[in-house]
């Protein structure tokens, strides 16, 4: 998504001019989210004086949320975490995807299982919720196994508040399509994906705190939630029922087709 921009922090004059318009124009904001794609790496400053813009401009607001990356959960304290939390940030989006080494390394992903671990725990330990995101297919079928080991691993030593799937798709002119153009990594039939999602519920354990899951984005197949551990025999089945009537060599549409 961000391959065509370049990463900048905006002037802190130029985001409460933003903020200012929005609230002279009465936007109802329940939530507002920080963005872009790595908003908590900004300088403390920026982001607390964001956060105290907001709480003026919009007293009534909820939650604000930001995506995360483990790099700079683990580049913060958890003395300054806890300031943002304090201020009104109070859910992180992090994008996971698998809990497996061999594939975060393969697209390029830029931290290991173990810092994701680590940023995992030490968001949720400064009041944060945690929504973690997993990406089904994304080691192709060589590195299935290991995407489904790990990622269980990973969600059952975390255990996220929140937590949903996403379908991998190779987009055109990215290294990840080049590499499956080259036969380096196979896409994973209907049925394939299936038994992944299957396998990793299956697996994990959530026993920390319930897990609100959904797998309802327009990249998946066909939407499922629930709360996790209670709706977890459900989800389970019902899964189970998907693998066993879906043809083999079937491969799911890609979205725009859905």
């Amino acid at each position: 998504m961000y391959r065509s921009k370049t990463y900048r922090v905006r002037p802190i004059a130029e985001i409460k001019n933003e903020i200012k318009k929005c609230a002279q124009a009465n936007v109802p904001a329940d939530k507002i989210f920080l963005c872009d794609g790595d908003a908590l790496g900004a300088p403390m400053e920026v982001l607390e004086e964001t956060l105290k813009a907001l709480r003026e401009s919009f007293p009534d607001c909820r939650r604000v949320g930001v995506y995360a990356t483990a790099e700079n959960i683990l580049e913060k304290s958890e003395v300054e975490l806890k300031r943002l939390n304090d201020l009104g940030l109070g859910i992180a989006y992090l994008g996971l995807e698998t809990g497996d080494d061999k594939i975060l390394h393969m697209i390029v992903k830029g931290n290991t299982s173990d810092e994701m671990r680590e940023a995992s725990l030490k968001i949720k330990r400064c009041g944060f919720k945690l929504s973690t995101i997993a990406m089904l297919g994304v080691g192709g079928q060589k590195f299935t196994e290991e995407h489904i080991v790990g990622t269980a691993k990973i969600l059952s030593e975390t255990c996220p508040q929140f937590f949903s799937f996403l379908t991998t798709f190779s987009v055109p002119g990215t290294p990840y399509h080049t590499m499956v153009e080259r036969g380096l990594i196979k896409p994973l039939t209907s049925k394939m994906l299936f038994k992944e999602m299957h396998d990793i519920i299956k697996q994990s354990s959530f026993e920390l705190n319930p897990v609100i899951f959904r797998a309802n984005h327009v990249s998946n197949q066909h939407p499922i939630g629930g709360t996790l551990p209670r709706d977890k025999e459900a989800i389970v089945q019902t899964l189970e029922n998907w693998v066993h009537e879906t043809p083999e060599g079937l491969y799911p549409p890609r979205p725009h087709q859905m």
